[in-house]
């Protein structure tokens, strides 16, 4: 997102996407690659870097309300259910950080 450090494009998706607030560390806590499908077929590489976010407030209207199935799990059980093989790693071996001045 243009004008946007990363952490704050982070969070702005975690709302539109899933309803939620709160508060992103400002560190990433890991990247991973996959390939998104984009319309008529075709593919685009991406690079996603993710962020930790302490969920102060969880909405239910929200921009992609209705093209997404929100469920809380374990970052474990996320694991088990999401195909790109870095994103899996990141999510076994994440550690949540404890709330601290950035």
């Amino acid at each position: 997102m243009k004008g946007k450090k990363p952490y704050e494009a982070a969070a702005i998706e975690a709302w539109e996407e899933a309803g939620v607030r709160g508060t992103v560390r400002k560190k990433t806590i890991g990247r991973y690659t996959y390939l998104k499908e984009l319309d008529e077929g075709n593919v685009a590489p991406c690079i996603v870097e993710m962020f930790q976010i302490e969920v102060k407030e969880v909405l239910a209207d929200f921009k992609e309300k209705g093209q997404r199935v929100l469920h809380w799990v374990t970052p474990d059980e996320a694991a088990r259910r999401v195909r790109e093989i870095e994103l899996k790693s990141l999510l076994v071996h994440f550690i949540p950080q404890a709330k601290r001045s950035q």
